[in-house]
């Protein structure tokens, strides 16, 4: 039977899935990820996974890849030598931005540096009004000069950017296909390609941010596809993009901005199953990694998108602190919070967790590659939640010496035993994730207390318990193979394809006949590029949105609009529409008639293959006996104490868990706390039910 292989590239580790759908047979392999060479690690895991499953390269049809590599290329500036050309007066605008300070009153601010630097960006003459209209053609010549002098730069990548070019394309596409024929070596984006909207910096920090990186993704994608063909897997390769969906590796070659947020979205879609296995549509999705934790909100069964984030903030927590991007990404809060995460002292004596990270080189001192800074992870082995001869599946062995070792320094420092310093990191982590999650679910107003709280990744099923307790949930899920849950939600993500186009019209003016043509644009455009992945187009499923303000506000709120529009009655159901999702959002409407539609948008749906999750092996209990016990610290015993292990196969069913409690991947192994017991349920997962 054919196998569906996912493939997830973390900051610390390289999650690899194997899994026939027809009998729910699922292989995993965590592999250490590879920072200097990403796809090294990829290549490698996978040799390994299909040599220990005995599985046939020819037996995969199908290949879905998620990656940070560029979202760490932006970080830490590592992307190509990329120029700009832009309209005449507008070569500032990157530094310029919104003119606002992130912190008011720090005299020290440090804002985000530009991906281009000043002596890369060039002017020419051209010029077009808000509505799209030439008033100044498009000058050849100084462009000519433009694009020579940054060739003669050594600049690898071109972004174009011209004044209202989301009104009309037509200076762009002149002036990238100019500089593509008369520069065929260099790689070319246009603003209007990656993000055809409204507001000037925005749209070129997003088309820079394309081209920073846009040969990176070129020539890895590349590299990976012929590294998995030497494999002997010859099946089509699938990219995550960042709203949840798939697409083709010629679409991720021209607009690898989709990709920045790709794993993190796999790990939301998997979430929102294994939350609907247990009867659970709305859920917390928490899923912490070796380097850091993320958090969304899966409403009614699907994660809540949004259409904007910040990425390389100078500032992790600080809106503003980075370069906006505008594209569709499922809507995440980082927490500086992983496996990797290093504890220290700040100025002031006082404990902190990260957001510094010993990712996975040299990682944390237990793996024994050279690290020696105390981590999450050294902690959550001394506590005993970690099993050293079995961690990441047996991949690789942990010390309990070693990360004894590197708890010395700050023993020292705080005077405290290493027990409690542990403990100590461990629940300030729990902490931090908790408030990034109150306070994520304050500003969308809902209400925690109808939530689930989902745990994937290797740290998120050891920490949720306590993450739980703190938000006052009253239900914890652990879906089986937690660990590798996100490069498995891969697997049964749809093809997906965003597009927009700016409307900036109030409703009383709008040309309702033209908006509908528009859409219909909209939607087939983003048909072929679903039909290039090859798939059929019989179960395409087409949704429209629009970007609506009351007239005189600033931004926007993005609301569900029906399939003909606006129906018979546009203005009254429109204006109703957007009154309503204002009104869920705020509260109260003020008190005017006046709105206005500022973009449209279209997102295009496809099934991509025959992966069914519900397939999967699910827990299975076989007795009710503990399958081992070890000393483990539970703070609600004032330390260790000897406690039960039940592996996954040695679960008691039908007892509803009340009491702390620990899940430790790759099996997940319930280790239960004083007084606990637990439910294993039939539909597969873990489900802690928290304790009043």
């Amino acid at each position: 039977m054919p196998y569906a292989l996912g493939i997830d590239i973390g900051g610390t580790f390289t999650d690899i899935v194997l899994f026939d759908p027809a009998n729910g047979r699922q292989f995993n392999w965590k592999q250490l990820t590879t920072p200097d060479e990403p796809s090294e690690g990829v290549i490698r895991g996978t040799a390994t996974l299909i040599e220990r499953s005995g599985v046939k390269p020819s037996e995969i049809n199908r290949v879905v890849h998620a990656t940070t590599l560029f979202t760490n290329a932006m970080i830490e500036r590592k992307g190509a030598s990329t120029g700009l050309i832009t309209t005449e007066g507008f070569r500032d605008v990157l530094e310029i931005g919104r003119e606002r300070k992130f912190e008011l009153y720090d005299v020290f601010i440090e804002m985000p540096e530009p991906l281009v630097p000043r002596r890369l960006r060039f002017e020419v003459t051209e010029r077009l009004s808000p509505k799209g209209e030439v008033v100044t053609p498009l000058d050849l010549d100084g462009l000519a000069k433009a694009a020579d002098a940054l060739v003669a730069e050594d600049v690898q990548s071109i972004a174009i950017v011209f004044l209202h070019a989301y009104a009309n394309p037509v200076h762009e596409k002149q002036a990238a296909d100019f500089v593509r024929k008369r520069h065929p070596g260099v790689f070319v984006t246009a603003s209007c390609e990656v993000a055809p909207e409204i507001r000037e910096f925005e749209r070129a920090s997003t088309a820079v941010a394309n081209a920073y990186v846009k040969p990176l993704a070129d020539a890895y994608l590349e590299r990976l596809a012929v590294r998995l063909k030497g494999l002997g897997i010859e099946a089509p390769l699938f990219l995550m993009v960042s709203s949840g969906g798939l697409t083709h590796i010629d679409e991720a070659k021209r607009n690898p901005i989709q990709l920045l947020e790709s794993g993190p979205a796999a790990g939301a879609l998997a979430a929102a199953f294994f939350g609907e296995r247990s009867e659970a549509d709305n859920v917390l999705a928490f899923d912490m990694g070796g380097t850091t934790a993320k958090l969304s909100v899966v409403d009614d069964g699907e994660p809540l998108v949004a259409y904007s984030f910040e990425a390389a903030r100078t500032k992790r927590f600080k809106e503003g602190s980075g370069l906006p991007i505008k594209i569709s990404t499922i809507e995440l809060i980082e927490i500086g919070a992983g496996g990797g995460s290093i504890a220290h002292l700040d100025g002031m004596g006082l404990m902190k967790v990260g957001p510094e990270s010993a990712s996975s080189k040299p990682g944390p001192a237990c793996y024994g590659l050279g690290g020696d800074k105390p981590t999450v992870t050294d902690a959550n082995l001394l506590l005993g939640y970690l099993n050293p001869a079995f961690f990441a599946g047996g991949t690789m062995d942990i010390d309990v010496g070693l990360a004894e070792g590197a708890m010395g320094g700050l023993v020292e420092d705080t005077k405290l035993q290493t027990v409690d310093l542990a403990w100590g990191i461990h629940n300030i982590v729990n902490e931090n994730m908790a408030s990034a999650a109150r306070v994520h679910i304050a500003e969308r107003g809902k209400d925690l207390r109808k939530y689930a709280l989902v745990t994937t990744g290797g740290g998120g099923p050891l920490h949720g318990y306590h993450v739980a307790r703190k938000l006052g949930l009253t239900r914890m899920v652990c879906p089986p193979s937690a660990g590798v849950a996100s490069a498995l939600g891969l697997l049964i993500a749809p093809a997906r394809v965003d597009r927009v186009a700016t409307i900036a019209r109030r409703l009383d003016a709008v040309d309702w006949t033209a908006l509908e043509a528009r859409f219909k644009e909209l939607e087939k455009e983003a048909a072929e590029v679903i039909a290039q992945t090859g798939i059929g187009l019989d179960g395409l499923v087409l949704s429209r949105f629009a970007d609506m303000r009351y007239v005189g506000q600033g931004f926007e709120l993005v609301i569900d609009i029906p399939s003909d529009t606006f129906g018979e009655t546009p203005f009254e159901t429109a204006f109703a529409a957007f009154s309503a999702a204002y009104r869920d959002i705020f509260a109260i409407n003020p008190p005017t008639g006046a709105a206005e539609i500022v973009n449209i948008r279209v997102v295009a749906k496809a099934s991509v293959g025959d992966v069914d999750l519900s397939a999967a092996k699910p827990i299975t209990a076989s007795g009710s006996a503990p399958t081992a016990h070890r000393q483990v610290y539970f703070s609600e015993s004032d330390g260790f104490v000897e406690t039960p292990v039940y592996g996954r196969h040695a679960l008691p069913v039908g007892q509803v868990f009340q009491g702390p409690a620990v899940i430790e991947e790759p099996e997940s192994t319930l280790i239960v706390g004083p007084a606990g017991r637990f439910a294993a349920e039939a539909n597969g997962n873990i489900t802690v039910h928290i304790a009043a």
